[in-house]
């Protein structure tokens, strides 16, 4: 079999990694960059990790979409912020037997994609990784690293794990990245938001890293209230999360380094937050079979006036 062409549309903390392990590992990868396009042309891509730095000298760069070629995986690692971009991006860089692999926070991103490229060219993927960018072509990976992929059908209905999913997991795996299949995209998803909508949020609000809202009893309580809640919200989607599940997901960040979350960092540099596919979807799912989570909704609310308010700093 043919191997698989791969296309990073987003390459900053997130989508620089994971596509620049790919390449590492032997495969066809390319990039579109924005601010970083000249500097990563000149100099490629540098990653510091705990796993072992290394530099890609070349890279596949480019700064338009429309210059791209066709590629078997379209992986989108852009802002959900930036979803506007994607009718037009889609269509010009995805083959006609191709699928593009969402790497986003939130949830139903996978629907808005469905919407452009059709409903059986989805999968859906949820990073649990720490990993920041330090400047142009320079990414920092901190901790963990793993990805949890699913299949995206018609309303979330799960459908299990098929030949193509099995492909792009040996790649990553092939590249020294951790893999979970996940059989229902949408508990998968609803999983990532019982870390998601505590820590980027208060982070934010309390101007605190992961380690400091771990270390302080109110905050870790708090966090601790959120995740519940989430539990709740799951529940109105059918999707049943275990308590332990908070257990493992407050262990988890106990044990990481001290983490200033990509949420924290977009409000600290003036970009725009993810506040609606994070908090504001999921608000409104729960919200439409009538029921109302009013601790996300006080965060919600907060993190929409703090976020106007950052975007008012650069106007």
């Amino acid at each position: 079999m043919l191997e698989r062409r791969y296309a990073i549309l987003g390459t900053g903390a997130l989508g620089g990694f994971y596509g620049a392990r790919l390449q590492q590992a032997g495969l066809d990868v390319h990039f579109l960059l924005k601010s970083d396009f000249e500097h990563v042309t000149k100099h490629g891509l540098v990653v510091e990790s705990k796993d072992g730095d290394f530099k890609l000298s070349q890279v596949n760069a480019y700064c338009d979409v429309k210059k791209m070629p066709c590629c078997d995986v379209v992986v989108v690692a852009l802002k959900t912020t930036q979803n506007h971009l994607l009718p037009q991006m889609l269509p010009r860089v995805l083959k006609d037997n191709g699928v593009v692999l969402v790497l986003q926070n939130g949830l139903g991103i996978e629907e808005e994609i469905a919407d452009i490229v059709g409903d059986d060219k989805v999968i859906g993927g949820l990073c649990f990784l720490c990993s920041n960018k330090l400047g142009p072509g320079h990414i920092c990976h901190l901790d963990y690293g793993k990805v949890t992929l699913g299949e995206y059908a018609t309303d979330y209905q799960a459908v299990g794990n098929t030949d193509r999913i099995r492909q792009i997991a040996n790649d990553f795996e092939r590249a020294g990245i951790p893999i979970d299949l996940a059989e229902d995209l949408l508990l998968a998803r609803w999983q990532k938001l019982v870390w998601n909508i505590p820590y980027n949020g208060l982070s934010v609000i309390l101007n605190a890293t992961t380690r400091e809202l771990m270390a302080d009893a109110y905050t870790r309580k708090l966090v601790e209230q959120l995740m519940y809640e989430v539990i709740a919200g799951a529940k109105t989607s059918g999707r049943k999360i275990d308590d332990r599940f908070i257990a493992k997901m407050l262990d988890y960040t106990d044990h990481m380094k001290p983490y200033r979350t990509s949420m924290k960092i977009d409000y600290d540099e003036h970009r725009p937050l993810e506040v609606e596919a994070i908090f504001g979807n999921p608000l409104r799912k729960a919200l439409a079979v009538g029921v109302n989570l009013p601790q996300i909704s006080c965060v919600y609310h907060q993190l929409k006036f703090l976020d106007a308010k950052s975007r008012d700093f650069n106007t």
